[in-house]
């Protein structure tokens, strides 16, 4: 029986501890919880039974043999290493926070531990890999937003996004700087640059329009292959705007992968 502990009780983290629940019970446990948001975490921890304690990340990541991420960039990096360091398993959502700290993936390797990246919000993750055993040449990554699913970001400098009437370009430029200015926005960015070129060499457009019903990612890699294209339109989530519902799908699908 796998103990599963989940940093992050919003809207990805409920969705993997209720599939848990309903679909893992005979092969997982959700021992722990941790939120900076306690009443979250306490809203989640009602839900499950038994009921896991909620705790800090440091006592979860010691009770848990796969630490879930499912909170912010700002502290998925951090939570990766304090796994490692454990010797546990640690599956990422916060991709973000991953792309100056490629040297975890080396050390996970060495200590015999695991850090798992689900595909996210995006298809053609095995194409990628599948070119990078020869030389890939360009990746480049267009996504498009309703501005309600962009937000608060850091990008915006100062644009009150609820102005916009038309079809606007809001950025342009590396991943690297995708995710430092949409940290909560464009993890897709994150995970493209980790499995390909790394995020100074990915390139990334963001795009929102008031007519846009659903976050739209498209993806396009040359290479020594040749080249391929790839489309994803996806719903946001019910419970986040910012958050597509096929991400909380494929964090579920590599549970059941590695589980």
């Amino acid at each position: 029986m796998k103990k599963i502990g989940i940093i992050g009780c919003g809207t990805i983290g409920t969705g993997i501890a209720e599939f848990i629940q309903r679909k893992m019970r005979s092969k997982a446990r959700i021992v722990a919880l941790c939120d900076a948001d306690k009443i979250k975490a306490k809203v989640l921890a009602e839900k499950i039974r038994p009921r896991p304690v909620i705790t800090n990340i440091d006592t979860l990541i010691k009770k848990s043999d796969l630490v879930i991420e499912a909170a912010s960039g700002k502290i998925s990096a951090k939570i990766a290493e304090k796994a490692l360091l454990k010797k546990k398993d640690s599956l990422i959502m916060s991709t973000g926070g991953l792309i100056k700290k490629t040297a975890l993936f080396k050390k996970a390797n060495s200590r015999g531990s695991n850090i798992y990246i689900p595909s996210g919000a995006i298809c053609g993750l095995d194409g990628l890999k599948a070119a990078g055993i020869g030389k890939i040449k360009a990746v480049r990554l267009t996504t498009r937003k309703p501005p309600k699913g962009l937000k608060g970001a850091p990008g915006l400098k100062g644009k009150d996004i609820e102005k916009i009437k038309k079809e606007t370009v809001l950025y342009n430029g590396t991943a690297e700087d995708a995710v430092r200015s949409f940290p909560k926005n464009i993890n897709v960015a994150a995970t493209l640059s980790l499995m390909g070129i790394g995020p100074k060499k990915t390139r990334v457009r963001i795009i929102t329009s008031p007519r846009y019903k659903r976050n739209i990612h498209e993806v396009e890699v040359e290479g020594e292959f040749g080249k391929f294209f790839t489309r994803t339109e996806n719903l946001p989530s019910r419970g986040n705007p910012k958050t597509s519902q096929l991400a909380i799908y494929s964090a579920l699908a590599k549970l059941k992968e590695v589980i």
